[in-house]
Formats: structure tokens, C-alpha cells, sequence
């Protein structure tokens, strides 16, 4: 590594005399780097749009007269947020009970066993999607560090290496490669501290989401099963109210 023009040091310098090895790692810090940004913007906007249908659902949904009404809405208006996909469940479930012929394992148990199932089956969907890109940001934030680390004792190898065979081993010669090859402990951290921030807020907010959908899954429980409001109680002869496919469009990848 050419060490006689202390001025011509820095990040160009190094990435010009850097090797094939510190070339892939860099490259491999960038994708990480675009991953997490992506994840981060993405899930944002996947984050604010999901809370702003689930305030209109809510609203609507405290609001109706019924659980009746609660379905023409959601036929109108389709499935956009976990309430919303947990209040789709459950009344399918209440179609399914009323016209089950017994002859299907699923069909199995009470009504109240046949809406919890359903319920769950929503939750545990609801679950996945909330976690979408947790995996991948956890990874990037643990892995990061190190690949950086990486590329710094490689770099700091071969910076000893060439300056062995200069047979010049001053301070100012030794200094400014080794000061070079740090750069990619710089740039590992760059790209695992957004990483670490990110997979920190959009767990909160999962489990925040994941709290309130529980809550409300035990308030929607007792409408169906028990008639609190209404007069709601799934009858087997009442006529169908709500004609939804059983398998909706996604809600989509959220936080």
C-alpha cells in the first residue's frame, strides 16, 4: 500500500488499493445497508397506513348497530388491518358453524370452540405479517459489526504486510494505512446501528398491535358467542349475513 503521500489518504485511497476479499465485503456491507433502509421506509408507511384503517375500523366498528352492519361494512370496504382480519375470521366462522354438516374435522366442538379456533388461526396470521423483516433486520444488526471487523483485520494484514517490505516502520507510515483499514469497522457499525434501532421500534409496535388485537378478540368473543350486544349469538337457522371468501386478500406486510 503506497504510504509516501500521507495527504493522498482516506476512504478513495483505500477503496483503491483494497483487494478482492475487502471489495465482497464491502459490497456485502452495502446490501445490508440498502436491506435495512428498505425495510425501515417500507415498513413505515406499511405501519402508518395499517393504524389509520384500523382507527376507521374501530370507530366503525363501536359505532354499529350490529355485527350485521359490521359485515356490509367489511364487504364494502375490505381488509386493510389485523381488527379488521380478526372481525373477517370470526364471522366466517359464524357462517361456517350455522351451515356445517359434521362430517369435517374442522367442524368439530361447540360453537365457542369453532369461533376460538378461527380467532386464533386470525391472530396467529395477524402475528407472521406484524413480523415480516424481523428476522432479516435482527441478522444485519448481530452480523454486521463483525463483517466490518472483518475487513479491518484484513485490511490492517496487509497495510503491516506491505509496510514490512518497505522497510520503513515510522509512525506516520504505519499510522495511515491502519487508520484506512478501520474504515470498515466504521462502516460495519454504520450499518448494524439503524439496523438495531429499527428491529427495537418495530417490535414495540408489534407487540403494542398484538396487545390490542387481543383485547379486542376477547370483546368480539363475547358478542358472537354470548349476545352481549344485540342478540348477536350465533343461531344455526339465522340467515347468512356475510358471504366474504374464507381466504382474503393479504393484509399486507406490516410492522
Amino acid at each position: 500500500m503506497e504510504t509516501s503521500h500521507p495527504t493522498q489518504l482516506g476512504f478513495t485511497h483505500f477503496i483503491a488499493q483494497a483487494d478482492g476479499l475487502a471489495h465482497f465485503l464491502l459490497i456485502v456491507l452495502l446490501a445490508m445497508s440498502v436491506i435495512t433502509w428498505y425495510l425501515i421506509v417500507s415498513k413505515s408507511i406499511a405501519n402508518w397506513r395499517m393504524k389509520q384503517h384500523a382507527q376507521a375500523f374501530l370507530d366503525r366498528f363501536w359505532n354499529a348497530s350490529g355485527l350485521a352492519s359490521v359485515a356490509a361494512y367489511l364487504q364494502a370496504s375490505g381488509i386493510h388491518d389485523p381488527f379488521s382480519h380478526l372481525t373477517h375470521h370470526g364471522l366466517k366462522a359464524a357462517e361456517q358453524f350455522r351451515s356445517k354438516t359434521g362430517q369435517r374435522l374442522i367442524e368439530s366442538g361447540s360453537e365457542d370452540e369453532f369461533l376460538t379456533r378461527a380467532l386464533r388461526r386470525a391472530i396467529n396470521q395477524d402475528t407472521a405479517r406484524l413480523e415480516y423483516g424481523h428476522t432479516m433486520l435482527a441478522s444485519i444488526a448481530s452480523s454486521a459489526p463483525f463483517v466490518g471487523l472483518f475487513g479491518t483485520v484484513w485490511g490492517i494484514y496487509h497495510a503491516l504486510v506491505n509496510i514490512g517490505m518497505s522497510g520503513s516502520g515510522s509512525l506516520d507510515q504505519v499510522a495511515g494505512p491502519v487508520g484506512e483499514a478501520l474504515i470498515m469497522t466504521a462502516l460495519g457499525l454504520a450499518v448494524a446501528i439503524p439496523a438495531v434501532l429499527a428491529y427495537n421500534f418495530f417490535n414495540r409496535a408489534k407487540r403494542q398491535m398484538l396487545s390490542e388485537v387481543d383485547g379486542f378478540a376477547h370483546d368480539l368473543f363475547a358478542f358472537m358467542s354470548t349476545g352481549v350486544r344485540n342478540n348477536t349469538h350465533i343461531e344455526k337457522d339465522a340467515a347468512q349475513v356475510y358471504t366474504a371468501s374464507m381466504n382474503p386478500a393479504p393484509v399486507g406486510r406490516s410492522a
